[in-house]
């Protein structure tokens, strides 16, 4: 549970990091200097939303996994204390 509480707390307090690549930073430093500043922030907040997607679904069939794990463990120790 503190495990939780840890991962929780640093998801929430996590400082907004800003991901661009050459071609990206490009296009933003143009839109800058026009005084366009919408559109880099869109950029920025679409470049992360990318980069987090995949961990996001990786974490979710690792808790999947997990807690099926933790079923079937249960299933077998129950039918081990009823067989005997």
């Amino acid at each position: 549970m503190k495990k939780l509480i840890s991962v929780f707390f640093l998801i929430v307090i996590a400082i907004q990091a800003d991901a661009q690549c050459a071609m990206c930073r490009a296009t933003l430093e143009n839109n800058l200097s026009n005084g366009n500043i919408g559109i880099a922030a869109g950029i920025n907040t679409g470049i992360m939303y990318l980069f987090f997607a995949p961990y996001v679904a990786i974490a979710v069939i690792g808790y999947l996994w997990y807690r099926t794990s933790k079923k079937n463990e249960q299933k077998q120790l129950q039918d081990s204390t009823t067989l005997r």
